[in-house]
């Protein structure tokens, strides 16, 4: 813990502290976001059964390929065992739109997402790139 740290100055408004312990605060908080997350996903698997819930976790091998710049997308429909024309014709969204989102050349609309998230049953969140490579 950091009981002690203790300030460089204060004033009113603002409190100085000597970098070290800063950084160590931040350690901290990010020990207690990771530690919560954890108690998160342990309670959603409680909820939902572990076997249920972990139909819904990505491989290392599928992380790899997101990390690599694959489109969520692709990542999600090829993980549920669907082609493209079998999203395509669950979701209302055109086989074609739906390959020049897999290939990142175009964004695919919120809406478009919204359906896929749906039909890939997941959140549209996953769905979301998250670098440029990917859309």
């Amino acid at each position: 813990m950091t009981a002690h740290v203790r300030p460089v100055s204060e004033t009113d408004e603002t409190v100085t502290l000597r970098r070290k312990d800063y950084e160590a605060m931040l350690d901290e908080l990010e020990e207690a976001q990771d530690l919560a997350a954890v108690r998160v996903g342990r309670a959603h698997e409680a909820q939902m059964g572990y076997e249920s819930a972990r139909k819904n976790y990505l491989t290392a091998d599928e992380s790899r390929r997101l990390l690599d710049g694959q489109h969520p997308v692709k990542i999600w429909r090829e993980k549920r065992g669907l082609s493209q024309r079998e999203l395509a014709e669950a979701s209302g969204v055109g086989s074609g739109y739906i390959g020049d989102i897999e290939a990142c050349r175009k964004p695919g609309s919120v809406d478009a997402l919204r359906r896929f998230a749906k039909v890939l049953r997941t959140e549209i969140d996953w769905l979301v790139p998250t670098s440029p490579s990917q859309g």
